[in-house]
């Protein structure tokens, strides 16, 4: 019998993809339940304590507060700003703008540090004073051009005829938007806005040029030697709420096919 050498070496590689994508969130899953006192590198047995007095470690609920409160109104004034820019470069034509789609896609291939520098230094040179604001907006700028690129890739993807078929019912141009548009992007704007929390939650590069006194959640661990357990706990409860969300999420989506009867 004649092997085929895909048949095996291509499922090899996907369990070797996964693995080495898994092995450091399965280990800090499990330190999340180290029994450690100062240096969690160390197993020390299991405990829960963690999870149950995760805010006892000084600082971490607090940084974590801040990430949270900082990635939320970056994401909202980055999603609203570049739905409407996606809108405008994927539908209109108008005097540049190619410069236009050049301009939006070089915060994403400028490295972070000069990015996160540059910023700095503007904000030095109008004397803002560093803080929870400059953080939101760097994080703002870093995430605009993400959320274009994500949004405008659905506007793409649009069928005309169907906001024609509302201005044809005797819609105004904002009823249609309203009511065709802006639905029809919905999966596009939610998917952009999910990539531009994560982005603005993980960031510590920009966010080490611009943070001033603040201190963010990956600041808050970059202050510490050793990342200690509630930190673990803190990225092991994001992790989880992030996969059961997913899976809540498909499981609405096939009960709805299903009632709709559709069939893939």
């Amino acid at each position: 019998m004649r092997l085929s050498l895909g048949k095996w070496l291509l499922p090899l590689y996907v369990v070797i993809a996964f693995a080495l994508l898994l092995t450091p969130i399965v280990h800090v899953i499990i330190y999340s339940f180290n029994d450690s006192r100062r240096n969690n590198s160390i197993w020390a047995g299991w405990t829960f304590d963690k999870w149950l007095n995760v805010c006892d470690q000084q600082g971490v609920c607090e940084a974590f507060g801040t990430s949270v409160a900082i990635g939320l109104v970056a994401t909202l004034i980055a999603t609203i700003l570049g739905t409407l820019l996606a809108i405008a470069v994927g539908r209109y034509r108008f005097r540049g703008r190619g410069s236009t789609n050049l301009l939006l896609f070089l915060p994403m291939a400028t490295p972070e540090v000069v990015l996160g520098a540059g910023l700095a230094a503007q904000f030095l040179s109008v004397g803002v004073s560093k803080g929870f604001w400059t953080v939101v907006i760097v994080h703002a700028l870093f995430c605009l051009s993400f959320v274009v690129v994500t949004v405008k890739a659905r506007v793409a993807s649009l069928d005309p005829a169907l906001e024609e078929a509302g201005r044809d019912l005797y819609g105004s141009a904002m009823q249609v938007f309203w009511r065709v548009t802006l639905p029809l992007l919905t999966p596009g704007i939610v998917a952009a806005a999910l990539l531009s929390f994560a982005l603005s939650f993980d960031d510590f590069i920009i966010t080490k040029f611009n943070a001033g006194q603040v201190t963010t959640f990956p600041l808050w661990i970059y202050t510490k030697k050793t990342p200690p357990a509630e930190a673990n706990v803190i990225a092991a409860a994001i992790f989880i709420v992030a996969i059961v969300a997913v899976v809540v999420v498909q499981l609405v989506a096939a009960a709805r096919r299903k009632r709709l009867g559709i069939t893939q």
